[in-house]
């Protein structure tokens, strides 16, 4: 990744010491970047993508829409059967007068 940002750096003529000013930080911390140094937080590279115009890349990572393997894990993890809040009968409201329970409406909202 750090070779695509001194790529793209490079593409747009833009210089270390310009670069290093428009991220915000040191001229060493954009050349750890550009190594591929993992001590270089995602916010610098965030910075960095804004600079270049490709900040777009930076929401597109790991998108968990695109994301096969978590999709996959997710549909893995559903349960296979739902089991309905079974009740009896009535309720009694405030007033003391029982109610009939309704099967359309539960605890957890309006039923389908």
């Amino acid at each position: 990744m750090g070779s695509n940002v001194k790529t793209a750096r490079l593409k747009r003529r833009i210089s270390v010491k310009g670069f290093a000013e428009r991220v915000g930080v040191s001229e060493s911390t954009i050349a750890r970047l550009e190594k591929g140094d993992d001590g270089v937080s995602i916010g610098t590279l965030a910075m960095a993508c804004l600079v270049l115009g490709e900040i777009d890349r930076i929401s597109d990572f790991l998108d968990a829409g695109s994301d096969d393997t978590g999709l996959l894990l997710d549909k893995e993890a559903l349960p296979k059967r739902i089991d309905r809040k079974r009740t009896t009968g009535q309720t009694v409201s405030k007033k003391g007068q029982s109610q009939p329970v309704s099967d359309s409406d539960d605890d957890e909202g309006v039923g389908f």
